[in-house]
């Protein structure tokens, strides 16, 4: 078959025409919605089109998306669900708010992808990736990923960062707790560590950047579906119930965002795999050799080592904030039976 797989930065940034504006809490978020009441993802028109092609292309090449989902991220979640509710339903909810705060601030983040400049591929590649989604990063597809989740603050459109905000306010009103900022780094530390060290140093910062990013939508998937789950719990938020619900709904839409981020990425880590790479010392090195090297390392830090730290850093803090309440033993007691 034959498929468009060069584009330029404006039709990969390109919108869908004639979609009613998405507005929350009076303030313009990105995004917009069919005259059926779809939901339709911003920058999606062009993006959409691209990917379906460079996966199609992919595959007529003998190569495959790269095969991975949220499910592969098993391990401890602390807490889980049933424990924020344990927490709401006993009227500790600075945990949950703080949960939702810190969301969006890290999402916040996520604008420096349409901010800083990152390494072009083809000088360290030997096949032609002018025509594939790899050849595309510096032209429209990390800016417009970047963009979902900052927004365009200049253009007085709002993204992923403000929509949590939004959805945070709904649930317990404005300022109902005091403001909380995120961790330094999600990601896993690699302050001068060399996992790919044929490469330029750059060029691995970039892959490494991708396949974190992509474990990061990962364990993001899997809290917001328990973001939602919580928001949707009937007897929580009782004399707000419809504002969680529409917090509930303005997840649901970053989700739908998130997306397109998971199937870009999954995309970009197959062609990857696909290529040969030109090494430092002058040889080559097949793609699929570097990145599941690199990958099954980065997976066996997400579900072995990360979700047992993350508990122990938090398991304190936790036991501390329920010792506040005065019947603090039967809430522990509530809190530990819903591990």
């Amino acid at each position: 078959m034959s498929y468009q797989l060069i584009y330029t930065e404006d039709e990969l940034m390109s919108e869908h025409s004639g979609l009613a504006p998405h507005v929350i809490l009076g303030q313009r978020v990105h995004g917009g919605f069919h005259a059926d009441g779809r939901y339709q993802p911003p920058r999606s028109l062009g993006r959409e089109q691209a990917l379906e092609a460079w996966a199609a292309a992919l595959v007529d090449r003998g190569g495959e998306v790269f095969a991975a989902d949220s499910s592969l991220l098993t391990g401890i979640r602390l807490p889980n669900a049933d424990q924020q509710k344990v927490l709401l339903r006993n009227g500790l909810c600075r945990w949950f708010w703080n949960g939702l705060t810190i969301t969006g601030k890290i999402e916040a983040r996520g604008r420096l992808l349409a901010e800083i400049p990152f390494p072009g591929l083809q000088p360290v590649i030997v096949e032609d990736i002018s025509e594939m989604a790899i050849g595309h990063l510096g032209k429209g597809l990390l800016v417009a990923h970047g963009l979902d989740e900052g927004g365009t603050p200049d253009d007085g459109v709002a993204g992923h960062d403000v929509m949590w905000f939004a959805a945070r306010d709904l649930a317990f009103g404005a300022g109902a707790h005091d403001d909380v900022d995120p961790p330094d780094n999600i990601a896993r530390p690699e302050a001068g560590q060399r996992f790919m060290p044929e490469l330029p140093e750059n060029v691995e910062g970039l892959i490494s950047l991708l396949t974190n990013l992509l474990i990061i939508e990962f364990r993001a998937e899997l809290g917001f579906a328990e973001t939602q789950e919580i928001l949707r719990t009937a007897d929580l938020f009782a004399d707000r119930r419809d504002e969680a619900e529409e917090a509930a709904e303005i997840v649901e839409r970053i989700r739908t965002d998130e997306e397109i981020h998971v199937r870009s990425l999954c995309i970009y880590l197959g062609e990857l795999c696909s290529v040969t790479f030109r090494t430092t010392d002058g040889g080559t090195v097949g793609g699929r050799q570097l990145i599941e090297r690199f990958w099954d390392g980065l997976v066996e830090w997400a579900t072995v080592d990360q979700p047992v730290l993350n508990a122990e850093r938090v398991r304190p803090d936790l036991e501390a904030y329920i010792a506040t309440q005065p019947d603090a033993s039967r809430v522990q007691a509530q809190f530990d039976s819903a591990a």
